[in-house]
C-alpha cells in the first residue's frame, strides 16, 4: 500500500524555491515567485503572460529581468496557431488505442492525452457538436470525457437518452434521440482527430445513474446495493452490451469507464452496510464489470472513472482517508483495468486554504503509484474556482515533471447555438484566460520525451 509523508509536501515547496528550475518546470510568468534560470541544456521559454517553461534547448537560461524569446530548436513543440480550422484526424486514425507500460500508444507510436470532459455533447444538435469539438481540437487536444448515459422514467422531449424505465425494466433506446445521437458526437469527434473516454453510468442521481436502477430493480434498497444486488449488476451489463458492442470496431472510443465517480454513497453522501469503505465491494464490482466489457470488446481500453481515493491508515487529509469505498493502489492492480484514472477538487474537499499545494501532492502520489505499478494513469477530472491560470499552470506542470500519463480538465466550454455551453464555474472558453493556458500545456504535455 502506498504511503504519504509530509516529505512529498516538503518537496513540492522546494521545486518552487530552488535556485535552478528542472527541464519542463516552470521558469516565470505573472505571479511566479519561484526559480526563473532553468538547469544546463535547457532554456526558459514564454508560452503566455502566465507561464514560461524550462524546455529543451541550447540557448542560454532566460534572464530574471527580460523575457526569453522562443527557442527554434527541434524539441519544443511548434508556435500555437489562431486558427480555429480543426486539424485534420490524425494518419492513424485507423488504429485503437493500447498501453505500453505507463504510456499510452496508437499503432506503436506514442498516443498523449491532452483533454477535457464535456459530458453534454450528446444533448445538442449535430451543429454544436462540431462547435464544441472544433473549440476543443482548436486548442490541440487529443482527447474528450463524456457521458454514455441517461436513463430515463418517462421520455424526454430534448436532447438523448439511452434507456428508458418502466416497472423494472429497461428498453434500450435506438431512436433519433437515443444512440443515433451520440452516433453523432462519435461521427463528429472522428472529423475532428478526437478520441473519446465514455463513462457508462453515474454515481450521482445526474442522468439517471445508479439510482434508476436500485429503485427500478431493488426497492428499498440503497444506493450501495446497485454493486451488490445480482438483478441490478445483470441490467447493468444487458446495457453495456447494448451500447458498448455498437462501438466495439469502432477506433474514435479511447475506453470506457465502469462510472463516474463510483463510491459507497450517491447523491445522499452516505454509504450504507451494502458497501464496504475500505474497498473491497467497488474493487469486486469493478473486476466483474472490467471483465464483462472485455469479453464483448476487446479493442478498447477500460478504465474505472474514479476520483482515486487511497486508504492510508494515517491519512493527512480527507482523500487519503477509507471512508468512500475506493482503494485507488488496489484498484489500480485489478488486471482487466488498463489505466488509473483520479479527480482534483481541494476546494470541495476542504482543502480551499492550500488547494494549490495540495493538488501538486495529489499529482505526484498517483504518479508514484503509475511507477509502482507500471500502468497509465490520467487525472481526468480537476477544476479550482479561484487562481484558475496560475493553479492550473503549476498543476500541469507538475504533471509533466512528474511522468503522469496524461490530464483532462473539468470542463469544456464554447458558445453554441442557444448560448453558452454548460458552466459550473469551471468551464475553459476560448475566449478565457484558461484557453490559452491549456492549448500551450497541450503542446508541451505532446513535446515531452
Amino acid at each position: 500500500m502506498y504511503t504519504i509523508t509530509a516529505g512529498l509536501v516538503a518537496l513540492s515547496v522546494i521545486s518552487l524555491t530552488a535556485a535552478q528550475q528542472v527541464v519542463y518546470g516552470q521558469c516565470g510568468g505573472i505571479g511566479w515567485t519561484g526559480p526563473k534560470t532553468c538547469v544546463a541544456g535547457s532554456v526558459c521559454t514564454v508560452s503566455n503572460p502566465y507561464y514560461s517553461q524550462c524546455l529543451p534547448g541550447s540557448a542560454p537560461p532566460a534572464s530574471s529581468t527580460k523575457p526569453p524569446t522562443t527557442s527554434k530548436t527541434s524539441a519544443q513543440p511548434p508556435p500555437p496557431t489562431t486558427s480555429n480550422t480543426p486539424p485534420p484526424p490524425p494518419p492513424s486514425s485507423s488504429g485503437f488505442v493500447k498501453t505500453s507500460g505507463q504510456r499510452f500508444t496508437l499503432n506503436g507510436a506514442k498516443y498523449t492525452v491532452a483533454g477535457t470532459n464535456a459530458y453534454w455533447l450528446a444533448q445538442n444538435s449535430n451543429a454544436d457538436i462540431d462547435k464544441a469539438f472544433a473549440d476543443i481540437a482548436a486548442a490541440g487536444l487529443t482527447t474528450v470525457r463524456t457521458w454514455g448515459f441517461n436513463d430515463v422514467t418517462s421520455p424526454q422531449s430534448f436532447g438523448a437518452y439511452y434507456q428508458l424505465w418502466s416497472n423494472g425494466a429497461a428498453t434500450f433506446n435506438t431512436g433519433a434521440n437515443g444512440i443515433q445521437r451520440f452516433d453523432a458526437v462519435v461521427a463528429s469527434a472522428k472529423a475532428h482527430g478526437i478520441r473519446l473516454i465514455v463513462s457508462l453510468t453515474n454515481n450521482w442521481s445526474d442522468y439517471g445513474g445508479m439510482d434508476v436502477y436500485v429503485a427500478q430493480l431493488n426497492p428499498g434498497g440503497t444506493h450501495d446495493t446497485f454493486y451488490t444486488n445480482a438483478k441490478t449488476i445483470a441490467a447493468f451489463k444487458t446495457y453495456i452490451k447494448n451500447f458498448v458492442g455498437r462501438y466495439a470496431n469502432e477506433p474514435t472510443i479511447f475506453g470506457w469507464e465502469l462510472a463516474n465517480e463510483p463510491r459507497c454513497g450517491g447523491s445522499n453522501g452516505t454509504p450504507s452496510s451494502a458497501c464496504d469503505v475500505a474497498g473491497s465491494t467497488i474493487n469486486t464490482w469493478a473486476k466483474t464489470i472490467s471483465a464483462y466489457i472485455k469479453s464483448i470488446d476487446a479493442n478498447h481500453l477500460v478504465g474505472l472513472g474514479d476520483e482515486g481515493w487511497f486508504q492510508l491508515s494515517s491519512p493527512p487529509t480527507y482523500p487519503y482517508q477509507a471512508n468512500v469505498g475506493i482503494d485507488f493502489t488496489k484498484n489500480l492492480a485489478i488486471s482487466t483495468l488498463d489505466f488509473g484514472t483520479f479527480h482534483s477538487y481541494p476546494e470541495s474537499w476542504g482543502q480551499g486554504n492550500n488547494e494549490t499545494l495540495w493538488g501538486v501532492d495529489w499529482i505526484n502520489s498517483h504518479a508514484a503509484q503509475q511507477k509502482a505499478q507500471n500502468k497509465p494513469v490520467l487525472m481526468e477530472e480537476f477544476g479550482v474556482t479561484v487562481n484558475q491560470p496560475s493553479t492550473y499552470t503549476l498543476w500541469w506542470n507538475t504533471v509533466l515533471s512528474s511522468g503522469l500519463a496524461g490530464d483532462l480538465i473539468w470542463q469544456a466550454g464554447s458558445q453554441l447555438s442557444g448560448g453558452a455551453s454548460p458552466n459550473d464555474g469551471y468551464a475553459v472558453y476560448p475566449t478565457g484566460p484558461v484557453y490559452p493556458i491549456q492549448k500551450s500545456m497541450a503542446a508541451s504535455l505532446k513535446a515531452r520525451a
